[in-house]
């Protein structure tokens, strides 16, 4: 009985797999929903020139608040190593977003940039081993396996 070589995958397929194991090794999700916050906080406010400058600080400061939780999700996206501080920024740029930016992006774009900046704080790069338990658990040599006695 021959078996028959595994099937090569499609282009597509391979840049799919590729990307999927890039994903698995940064807190991918934290830095979507970042950056969708910011980007609803950034673009709520939006107005013609004329009237972003008749509104003042406020319009520019929810402008400000939506680049900087765009960029802390770059930052969470490509240096997984700077998520903590990268997500504090984040909650406490969304947390401020609420009285400078329209609510917050009337609630959602807050509620999204916390959402993320929470899931960067608390990813963790690997799985912890799993503990083994009961009667048999240490595996440390006992004084009669070193051979001294």
């Amino acid at each position: 009985m021959t078996t028959d070589p595994p099937p090569e995958q499609s282009i597509p397929g391979r840049a799919r797999t590729a990307f999927r194991r890039w994903r698995r090794t940064r807190p991918f999700w934290a830095a979507v929903w970042t950056g969708l916050g910011g980007f609803v906080i950034f673009f709520l406010p939006m107005a013609p020139l004329g009237r972003i400058l008749q509104v003042g600080v406020g319009g520019i400061a929810g402008m400000a608040g939506g680049v900087l939780l765009m960029a802390m999700a770059l930052l969470i996206l490509l240096l997984p190593g700077q998520r903590h501080t990268a997500g504090v920024i984040a909650v406490i740029a969304g947390v401020a977003s609420f009285p400078l930016s329209n609510l917050g992006g009337l609630f959602v774009g807050m509620f999204l940039s916390v959402l993320g900046g929470s899931m960067a704080f608390a990813w963790l790069p690997e799985k912890p081993a799993k503990r083994r338990r009961g009667l048999f658990a240490r595996t440390a040599p006992t004084a009669e396996g070193s051979g001294s006695a």
